[in-house]
């Protein structure tokens, strides 16, 4: 596993922009093919698609660094500014990118007088297949978004070429959510993490695959909003049951904490879940709100 797609000297492109791209790309050729197929502006839907990749982006790394600020806390002024805004050291929130996009989104359908649902249906392919991408890169990247220790039988060992990413794993941490270091030996003149962990980054891979297949049978729908409010539904529970539980995150409030060799790797509650549990009750108000309005074509 190797995080670099390309190295021309000292330029590298990651797997992880790459795969992104090209999920994004993907679901944008979904999204314009239906755009034409709904008569709807084409040209306006693609100045969408281009301002919410940037403004996503920004959203991306504002949340993340809001929310992992003990990264960059005793990092001193004025080179921290340079590493909040450093996209190439990793470090992007989802939930921030889709709130960075909805704000686009928002401004081009009030400018222009559109149905905001309308247009909004049509990113559902393109952040389904972003996913996918998004965690086929962290898995080339190693142990980016690493799951918690566990002696269930899913448990992943990560292989020797996965251990040039190991290091920064195994230095100690002062918080019990996130420190592996006991569980790293040396081999070969390095610390390698050897321990069985949830392989949340397939757990994601397998999410992008259903939310994009599910939004095949959510956009046949009649009522504009309809995938995009399910997208939300099923993205959050599935992210925060199927993959955050497992996820080596801190735990906002500690809940539940139950990891280790004999353990099944499970912690509560992180930030994301928190985040996720009042989006399900907002998309479900929504959905049974959508279901007894008029179809809008």
């Amino acid at each position: 596993m190797d995080p670099v797609f390309l190295q021309i000297g000292n330029f590298t492109v990651a797997w992880y922009g790459v795969l992104i791209t090209l999920g994004i790309v993907l679901g944008v050729w979904v999204g314009t093919r239906l755009a034409r197929e709904r008569g709807l502006n084409v040209d306006l839907f693609s100045d969408m698609v281009l301002w919410a990749i940037v403004w996503g982006l920004v959203g991306a790394r504002i949340v993340f660094v809001a929310t992992s600020w003990e990264q960059f806390a005793n990092i001193p002024f004025p080179r921290v500014l340079l590493d909040i805004i450093n996209l190439r050291q990793g470090g992007i929130s989802i939930h921030g990118g889709l709130i960075g996009g909805i704000l686009v989104l928002i401004y081009y359908t009030r400018r222009y007088k559109l149905n905001f649902y309308e247009y909004a249906d049509l990113f559902v392919p393109g952040v389904a297949f972003g996913i996918i991408g998004g965690r086929i890169g962290n898995i080339m990247n190693g142990t980016d978004t690493v799951g918690r220790v566990t002696g269930w039988p899913v448990g992943y060992r990560w292989p020797d070429s996965a251990r040039a990413f190991h290091e920064g794993m195994c230095i100690p941490n002062p918080n019990p959510d996130m420190d592996l270091s006991r569980y790293c030996q040396e081999i070969g003149g390095q610390l390698v993490m050897t321990a069985p962990v949830h392989f949340t980054q397939l757990y994601g891979v397998f999410i992008g695959i259903i939310l994009s297949v599910a939004a095949y049978f959510w956009l046949r729908s009649r009522k504009a909003g309809w995938a995009f409010w399910q997208f939300w539904l099923w993205y959050s529970i599935l992210r925060a049951g199927a993959e955050e539980t497992f996820r080596l995150n801190p735990l906002a409030i500690k809940t539940y904490l139950n990891q280790g060799l004999d353990a099944p790797g499970i912690g509560l509650w992180t930030d994301t879940h928190l985040i996720s549990v009042p989006l399900i009750l907002v998309s479900i108000l929504m959905l049974l709100r959508l279901r007894n309005r008029p179809d809008t074509r």
